[in-house]
């Protein structure tokens, strides 16, 4: 920073642990001791109250985390010092950032404390220099369920479980240690990872417990004011992303087959162009083997599916449960029922439509954003016909915005052993139908 735009009167946020005026430094005590405006949390003003001067101005952010800038620029327009206590670091998870995107950066002073999540390792001599930190302070969404969308307020931990070994986690009272260790147990990692819980670190009832399993954890009951930890403890999976055979896939019997061939497969996911955070809409799922590979190659994506087939539906929810990913999200009903509550897709795939192509087709070119693509996959020439003339309409009415398609014909052929040789067998010809609209993707 240019110390010439230096702020004459910042406002401070000064970091504070459990401990009160233990926890501040000679500095930060000053500041807070001279300021004519203090902002902090129920709790936080509670354990300083001593220590503000006579006539000092408090505010209580808890539930008004929206005023507080207002509040600040108010006490600096009258030149009083202001101070906001914030918990720990107010740069990790805390209210720092949020003041520096509403105030001018020049206009705070950060006066950082220790993180309670540092503290926690320190107790049980955890390293943490290559550790994720996730919050899941967040508003209630229940229990963790398999499939659950972007909106659960445990997603990003989820989603971080499966590439990272060691996870530091701010946690709340309904997103708690044991809830956490529910979702590990939900998605089969209840024996790849331990857990310590930190409760009321700094207070005279603090209380660590450490090498937790899940299923220990699952059903204890924790203090409110805590912090969790997680480190793997068996080796993690790598897991083939691309190109999986069809024997990797559970199909459904005794018409097995009934599934996006490798070859064909490969093709499909490298024309949808996706990105690591792409939304993708899987439409007719079959066996899931598109999404659930589109779900590993799109590790901070989601992949929305949906089949209407009971059977088929079960077996790819049994695919779901052995692939390893958290990103996946699998409805039973027959599209386009139930699209509209989907985010607009960046990549969309086809492999069946319920006789409703046509609706279907125009219903995606309408929802995909900038530079997105639609595939398709057809065996018989009506669909084939069908999904062509669709694109041609749209094409020449200007539905679904300026677009460009194409269509691929694919047949492959795979060795198979007659005697002591071995001929080629030629699998049944595919067409892929793409379509890209205009635009560039973010």
């Amino acid at each position: 920073m240019d110390t010439h735009l230096k702020d004459p009167n910042p406002c401070r946020v000064i970091g504070v642990l459990d401990d009160g005026v233990a926890s501040l430094n000679a500095t930060a005590l000053a500041h807070l001791r001279g300021a004519d405006v203090v902002i902090g949390g129920t709790r936080t003003l509670a354990l300083l109250a001593r220590e503000l001067k006579a006539g000092a101005v408090q505010h209580d952010l808890t539930g008004r985390l929206k005023d507080v800038p207002a509040w600040v620029r108010a006490a600096r327009a009258d030149h009083l010092n202001c101070v906001v206590l914030a918990t720990g670091d107010p740069l990790c998870h805390g209210i720092a950032p949020y003041l520096a995107q509403h105030l001018c950066v020049q206009a705070l002073e950060l006066l950082p404390n220790l993180s309670t999540l540092q503290l926690a390792c320190a107790r049980i001599g955890l390293a943490w220099h290559d550790a994720a930190i996730v919050s899941v302070h967040a508003k209630d969404a229940g229990e963790w369920r398999r499939g659950a969308t972007p909106e659960h307020g445990l997603y990003a931990l989820a989603q971080a479980l499966r590439t990272h070994a060691r996870l530091l986690v701010l946690t709340s009272p309904d997103n708690s240690p044991d809830r956490i260790a529910r979702l590990l147990l939900a998605e089969g990692l209840g024996d790849d990872f331990l857990m310590a819980v930190a409760e009321n670190l700094l207070q005279p009832e603090e209380r660590v417990l450490a090498e937790l399993s899940m299923a220990d954890a699952a059903g204890t009951c924790f203090a409110a004011l805590n912090v969790v930890l997680l480190w793997r403890v068996a080796p993690a999976p790598q897991p083939v992303r691309f190109g999986l055979p069809d024997t990797a896939f559970v199909q459904r019997q005794p018409d097995k087959g009934l599934i996006t061939k490798q070859e064909v497969r490969a093709v499909s996911l490298a024309r949808l162009q996706l990105r690591a955070g792409s939304v993708v809409w899987d439409i007719g799922a079959g066996s899931g083997s598109v999404g659930l590979e589109a779900a590993r190659l799109c590790p901070r994506g989601h992949v929305y599916a949906i089949e209407k087939n009971e059977a088929d539906h079960a077996i790819a929810m049994q695919n779901h449960a052995a692939f390893g990913v958290a990103n996946y999200s699998l409805h039973l009903g027959k599209a386009p029922d139930g699209l509209d509550a989907w985010p607009d897709p960046d990549a969309v795939f086809i492999g069946g439509s319920g006789g409703e192509l046509a609706g279907l087709i125009a219903g995606v070119m309408g929802r995909l954003r900038p530079g997105g693509t639609l595939v398709m996959n057809f065996v018989t020439l009506e669909n084939l016909a069908t999904a062509t003339a669709t694109l041609a309409a749209l094409e020449e009415e200007g539905g679904g915005g300026h677009f460009a398609w194409d269509v691929l014909q694919l047949q492959a052929a795979r060795s198979k052993p007659i005697l002591h040789m071995h001929r080629m067998a030629a699998e049944n010809p595919v067409w892929i139908v793409c379509a890209q609209r205009a635009g560039s993707a973010a």
